[in-house]
């Protein structure tokens, strides 16, 4: 299933604790994509933050492989995990009739 996985920061890290955080947040994130978790991911323009277009068994999963990421864990970024799927409304148009 594809779930989008929304990141928010929502508790800035200081300079300090991103010093501490970021050499492990993104090694995690990248092992995420390499395992095939996360297809593709971006950087938030609204504000700062992430979005990954995530390939998992349930949103459960999702949650969990997010929820370990450094940031989530140290308590600095949250996410809101949607399920999506084909657009089915769109079959109205190729039915016979």
């Amino acid at each position: 299933m594809k779930v989008f996985a929304i990141g928010s920061i929502t508790n800035p890290p200081t300079p300090e604790q991103q010093q501490q955080i970021m050499p492990k947040e993104v090694p995690d994130t990248l092992r995420l994509y390499l395992d095939g978790k996360i297809e593709q991911f971006w950087f938030r323009q609204d504000r700062v933050g992430v979005i990954f277009l995530m390939s998992v068994e349930s949103v459960e999963d999702a949650r969990s492989a997010v929820d370990k990421l450094p940031l989530t864990e140290g308590g600095f970024m949250t996410f809101d995990l949607i399920p999506v799927g084909p657009l089915a409304p769109l079959a109205r148009l190729i039915q016979s009739k």
